[in-house]
């Protein structure tokens, strides 16, 4: 598939890695490794995502596994992660419960931003 849309010119293929080890046993974080054949065959830019947190995704970086990587649940409940991710703050945690909510606040802007103080 991936060598397929090479000839189409698309700009970047986002992937997520997948999360469970077998069918009965959920994986603690990503599997760095297992989209690593489709990587190397897409010419374009390799997003991938799926329970990175910032020592796995820096690792996926260093090691040529991605291009960029993408951290929905962890952005969604930190709005200031990359301030974070710089100086190695605590993160939010995000609740799962909360997604998908008819209420357009919570569980979307409610989470809280890091203090400053600047």
């Amino acid at each position: 598939m991936a060598t397929a849309l090479n000839k189409y010119g698309i700009l970047y293929l986002h992937m997520v890695e997948p999360k469970w080890k077998n069918d009965k046993e959920k994986a603690e974080g990503p599997d760095i490794d297992s989209l690593v054949p489709i990587r190397k065959a897409f010419n374009g830019t390799f997003i991938t995502a799926g329970g990175y947190n910032h020592e796995d995704g820096n690792k996926a970086i260093s090691e040529n596994k991605a291009d960029l990587v993408a951290y929905g649940r962890w952005f969604l409940s930190n709005p200031d992660l990359p301030k974070r991710f710089e100086i190695d703050a605590p993160l939010n945690k995000y609740h799962i419960e909360t997604y998908y909510t008819p209420d357009p606040v919570i569980g979307y802007i409610d989470y809280p931003f890091l203090e400053d103080n600047s």
